[in-house]
């Protein structure tokens, strides 16, 4: 089972994170605050206009069209399994990466399928024109609660800005699946922790229209 932490910063992060950026062309020309900021309204707007049934498997592609070229999950994977990185096959990395890419994409889009108005504070970018490697701060607002601290740490690769990890009042996801991570690894090898995030996107596979509210 995942550290609760981490559920509950990848839910309180998921509102933001798994509609923060598309748009290829857009992500060559505009800053990584600008870009975060547009698109992210933008992708709420699809979500309350054509998604407005919570149907996970339209968000799932909504995803992976919109959000998915943006993320640097190879990085994200193998800082996430940490010192047991090396100890894996390329093939197995291979397998790695794109289990924990399922994992993340089904765990944003558990969320975002009980989407309820949120709204967002996007905060000056704090950086040079020259830097490479930022952090762009979101509040996430809701009415009766405390805004909700989002920081995505990106970098400015030659295909865009890609994010690296995202930090949800201050908890790193990267750092939180580690200490999982490193414990299945531990256990069972890293068979064993391909397996367990196997078993744990079965868990959390789509749903249909139909059964999206259940």
């Amino acid at each position: 089972m995942l550290a609760k932490s981490l559920r509950l910063a990848a839910a309180a992060a998921a509102a933001t994170a798994a509609i923060v950026l598309s748009a290829g062309a857009l992500a060559q020309e505009q800053g990584p605050d600008a870009l975060v900021k547009n698109v992210t309204m933008e992708v709420v707007s699809i979500i309350q206009k054509d998604i407005t049934d919570g149907d996970r498997r339209k968000i799932v592609a909504l995803i992976e069209e919109k959000v998915l070229p943006h993320f640097n999950f190879a990085a994200m994977t193998s800082s996430a399994v940490g010192r047991n990185w090396d100890k894996a096959s390329i093939e197995q990395k291979s397998r790695l990466t794109d289990e924990f890419r399922t994992l993340l994409v089904r765990t944003y889009a558990s969320s975002l399928a009980a989407y309820s108005g949120q709204r967002f504070d996007f905060r000056p970018l704090r950086a040079k024109p020259t830097d490479t490697d930022v952090t762009v701060n979101v509040r996430v607002l809701q009415s009766g609660t405390q805004p909700v601290q989002i920081d995505y740490d990106m970098e400015k690769r030659a295909n865009g800005w890609k994010v690296w990890d995202v930090r949800v009042g201050g908890i790193s996801l990267v750092a939180n699946y580690r200490t999982e991570f490193d414990n299945l690894v531990r256990e069972s090898g890293v068979e064993g922790l391909i397996k367990a995030l196997q078993n744990k996107n079965k868990s959390i596979a789509p749903v249909t229209a139909g059964t999206a509210k259940k």
